[in-house]
């Protein structure tokens, strides 16, 4: 008897089209692109013509016509050299101006942790507390910053009085010095006396910790933001795990170390990336300043151009130096979905 098999037929349903469904990460990433879709906008039709412009001319030289007009003479890396090796200005106010950051950005960044720490305790009237150390970010902006313009006259005519009475006064005395700054050199004087007798400590150290005395007002009056900084990523961390810490017999300062600064290490490399730029764009930054005064000169504006952009790049390897030295203890925690 042979044996016959029968094969059924395969029936294949018609296939379904499916439907793209968006995750909830991708409508995200819409709304995000939503939100900074002006911004973009903004840049790319009104300021990147802008910058565009502003790096040609700082490869040009301005040539005035008889007629009316300008003609951009292509000059390559002539403006450059001018600002680096002709201009001894530039380059030394340049200088001084990092160094100064090298100084402040330590300073600003410990002191706001610092302040931080302190205002995060619980302790009556901390809201007043720290909308006392945020005044200063309040008054060097906007309309109080107009208002301070506008009584610069005053304020010069007061200065002046006071600069004539201390000069006679100072005058009067055996030395016969004439110098404005008395406060200021007493103060560092003080500070050399009181590390004059104790050995081993070297003289750069004495000197680092006179110019933070002398810049109290400015270390203070530049850490508003990164107090809230510091402040929001010092609530962002669980009381459990204080909790547990001291359960298991640590203390304090080994809570501090061993919980606090790795978790606000993130805070602290935005910390200082701020402080950076904002050194670097402050109203009373020396070497803009001295850009700004170059490009109203005649024929200045595309040596200013040159110096503006030698200022950027310098300004982004600023901020590469303190990402990596930053990065390097920077603890970011993992997160399970």
């Amino acid at each position: 008897m042979q044996n016959t098999e029968v094969t059924k037929p395969q029936m294949t349903a018609p296939k379904k089209k499916k439907k793209r469904a968006s995750s909830l990460d991708r409508i995200k990433a819409r709304s995000g692109w939503l939100f900074v879709l002006p911004f973009v906008i903004g840049f790319v039709v009104v300021y990147l013509p802008i910058v565009w412009e502003s790096i040609y001319f700082s490869f040009t030289e301005i040539k005035t016509l008889p007629g009316g007009g300008y003609e951009a003479i292509w000059v390559g890396f002539a403006n450059y050299s001018n600002a680096l090796f002709e201009d001894a200005d530039f380059v030394l106010i340049l200088t001084g101006g990092i160094t100064r950051l090298i100084f402040d950005i330590p300073a600003i960044v410990i002191f706001s942790l610092f302040m931080a720490i302190l205002l995060n305790q619980k302790m009556t009237g901390r809201t007043v507390f720290r909308a006392i150390f945020f005044v200063p970010v309040i008054l060097a902006t906007g309309i109080i910053d107009r208002i301070d313009n506008s009584n610069n006259s005053l304020l010069d005519q007061m200065t002046n009085t006071a600069r004539t009475i201390s000069t006679a006064s100072v005058g009067a005395t055996e030395s016969g010095s004439t110098d404005t700054t008395g406060v200021e050199i007493i103060s560092a004087l003080d500070f050399y006396r009181l590390f004059e007798g104790m050995q081993g400590v070297p003289p750069a150290m004495v000197e680092t910790i006179v110019r933070m005395v002398n810049d109290i007002y400015q270390i203070v009056n530049r850490s508003g933001v990164q107090m809230l900084i510091f402040l929001g990523g010092l609530q962002s961390i669980s009381p459990s795990i204080y909790e547990s810490a001291y359960m298991e017999g640590a203390s304090a300062w080994e809570a501090f170390w061993k919980i606090t600064f790795p978790m606000i290490s993130p805070m602290i490399f935005v910390a200082a990336v701020y402080t950076v730029i904002d050194s670097f764009t402050s109203k009373d930054n020396a070497v803009m300043d001295l850009i700004d005064w170059v490009y109203n000169e005649p024929g200045g504006q595309t040596i200013s151009s040159a110096m503006a952009w030698l200022y950027f790049l310098i300004v982004i390897l600023m901020i590469a130096v303190v990402g990596l030295i930053v990065s390097s203890f920077v603890f970011y925690q993992r997160r399970e979905n």
